[in-house]
């Protein structure tokens, strides 16, 4: 009997809208997910597959969730870190949500309590459970 594909997973990315925005990564449509330097977050990297959803979120001035994006490429040695075992993984753009959902709004919603953003704040790279990231997109969409 064929073995049938493991289904997608879901991951939140953050940047510093300073350093790579949600404008910047829509303009280039897809980028390589490279500079992370947390163990935690590389074994997040190692983790995602090809076609996995991914929320965008812009932290520190923005501190909220702008988008959506997919896995396209898995973890590949990353160009910025040579010398090192860091990895990246190349994501393409998705749809932008017309209403972004704040860092104030997953606090306040209850299905969201347990999200890493929340626990992990510090975290890069994150996983988040698929109920989660639907919740988030339909917050998103007004």
């Amino acid at each position: 009997m064929p073995s049938r594909p493991a289904p997608p997973q879901h991951w939140l990315v953050k940047s510093e809208p300073e350093t790579y925005s949600w404008a910047d990564f829509q303009r280039e449509r897809s980028t390589a997910w490279t500079g992370v330097r947390n163990y935690s977050a590389r074994l997040n990297l190692l983790a995602m597959r090809e076609g996995d959803h991914v929320l965008f979120y812009e932290s520190v001035s923005t501190k909220a969730v702008i988008g959506t994006a997919r896995v396209v490429r898995t973890a590949f040695p990353d160009a910025t870190a040579p010398g090192e075992n860091w990895v990246a993984v190349q994501l393409e753009a998705g749809a932008a949500l017309a209403n972004p959902v704040t860092l104030a709004r997953v606090k306040a919603e209850p299905a969201l309590k347990g999200m890493a953003l929340l626990r992990l704040s510090r975290l890069s790279v994150q996983p988040v459970t698929a109920a989660a990231f639907a919740r988030v997109v339909r917050l998103g969409a007004g």
